[in-house]
């Protein structure tokens, strides 16, 4: 078992789940870091133009500020123009205060007092003011010609305004942020499938020349990149055939190759004593029988994933017609009963070998008939051969499927058997399984898919 299964499921995560999580990271990243950076140049500009407001009305209190030259007591010449000042405990507050004399205050401000603070310049502070509120106190100190002391000058305005000016934007930025984030979301996952596209094309083509309706992937609609691929796959699947025709023509010649050198050794094994001729004789009949088995079990090795859909009845039909005019010499009635348009995912010549080898079992041991029926199924297609031979036990067929020996052990001809039939159902992902026939005999049944046995797919 492996140590790090998280990273087996990684490494499985189709193209475009990891395009669309890593579209989620990149905005979950991005657009609260943008949010933050938004957030905060806002209320630092908001903060400045509160200070610069508060500095304005600081300056026409200022300007407003006066000393009685009789009694030098400080008055006020004019008003701030702003009724909040007017009003007790509105937040918004002044003060002119000195060192150790007289306090004037506005009206909103009642009985309370302002903190002061020894100020150069002109200072910002927050303070906590009348009722718990928290102030934004901008103040500055000043002499008056004719008054001796300091001059403590004091704006303060609390920081509701600010603060719900504040939250009221970072709640519309961070709505529209979510807006904006699903948006990117939806976009992204719409150019992952439209760029995704042609590898789904690609796909399509690839699932269709597994099943045979297509000899090579199409390049005409597909970019540059992904058309150079295909045309390369295109060279391939192309070289497998040929390697395929060659080797199966390969098997043909060196059939033909080795049966001349048989038959004369065969031949000469004649002049031999008895003894010595019929041990010849076994020798050559094995050596015969192994380059048949083998030679057939080779022209069965084509490419499964090569492999086209071939019409059922027009492949079946010369080999049929052949077995038929064999069975009506042995006396036997051979019945058949083909679907119309049933395509085979299947080589021509494969199923020729895979029918030819069953009927001629079956006419080998037939009374006087044998039926064949080819007929699709909902996963596939099933080949059904019957005969009203002796048939064979429930051990027997066990054990001829488990060991792949022939079926006719104890008649004449070569017999390959089931080693080719099982090739072929090994090849072609079917399944074959023998039973008594309805009509006594033996049933051998063979169930073919109609899906390619290797899925290439790319998930997109």
């Amino acid at each position: 078992m492996s140590r790090h299964p998280w990273r087996q499921r990684l490494a499985r995560t189709s193209i475009r789940a990891r395009l669309l999580i890593a579209s989620l990271l990149l905005v979950m990243v991005a657009l609260p870091l943008a949010g933050t950076g938004l957030a905060y140049n806002f209320r630092d500009s908001v903060t400045t133009a509160f200070d610069d407001r508060l500095e304005s009305l600081l300056n026409v209190l200022l300007a407003g500020v006066q000393v009685d030259a009789q009694n030098e007591e400080l008055r006020m010449a004019r008003s701030l123009g702003d009724p909040r000042f007017e009003r007790v405990f509105s937040g918004w507050y002044w003060q002119i205060s000195a060192d150790e004399g007289q306090t004037l205050t506005s009206r909103s401000l009642w009985d309370q007092r302002l903190p002061t603070d020894n100020a150069t310049g002109v200072a910002v502070s927050e303070v906590e003011g009348p009722r718990g509120d928290m102030l934004r106190v901008i103040e500055r100190d000043i002499r008056l010609p004719g008054h001796a002391e300091t001059l403590h000058v004091s704006v303060a305005a609390s920081r509701e305004e600010l603060d719900t000016e504040v939250a009221r934007f970072e709640w519309l930025l961070g709505l529209s942020l979510l807006a904006l984030g699903a948006l990117l979301l939806v976009g992204l996952a719409i150019q992952i499938r439209w760029g995704l596209a042609p590898l789904r094309r690609m796909h399509t083509n690839l699932r269709a020349v597994e099943s045979g309706d297509i000899d090579s992937l199409e390049t005409d609609f597909l970019p540059d990149e992904l058309a150079r691929l295909a045309r390369a796959m295109n060279g391939v699947l192309e070289r497998d055939r040929r390697l395929i025709e060659r080797g199966r023509n390969a098997a043909g010649n060196l059939a033909h190759a080795l049966k001349t050198p048989v038959s004369v050794l065969t031949t000469l094994a004649e002049r031999f004593p008895p003894d010595t001729r019929d041990r010849l004789h076994g020798e050559l009949g094995r050596i015969d029988d192994a380059v048949r088995h083998h030679l057939a079990r080779a022209s069965a090795a084509g490419g499964v994933v090569l492999a086209g859909k071939v019409d059922a009845a027009q492949t079946l039909a010369p080999v049929l017609e052949g077995l038929t005019r064999m069975g009506q010499r042995r006396g036997v009635q051979l019945t058949q009963a083909l679907a119309d348009d049933l395509k085979v995912r299947m080589e021509a010549q494969d199923l020729q070998e895979l029918v030819g080898n069953l009927l001629e079992n079956a006419l080998r041991w037939a009374d006087s008939q044998v039926t064949v029926s080819f007929h699709p199924l909902s996963s596939g297609v099933e080949l059904l051969i019957e005969d009203d031979g002796p048939g064979m036990s429930e051990t027997q067929r066990d054990a001829a499927l488990a060991r792949g020996s022939r079926l006719d052990e104890r008649r004449s001809g070569s017999g390959l058997g089931l080693a080719i039939v099982e090739d072929l159902m090994t090849l072609y992902g079917g399944q074959l399984s023998l039973s008594r026939a309805s009509l006594g005999g033996l049933a051998a049944r063979v169930w073919l898919p109609t899906s390619p046995v290797a899925p290439s797919g790319i998930e997109s």
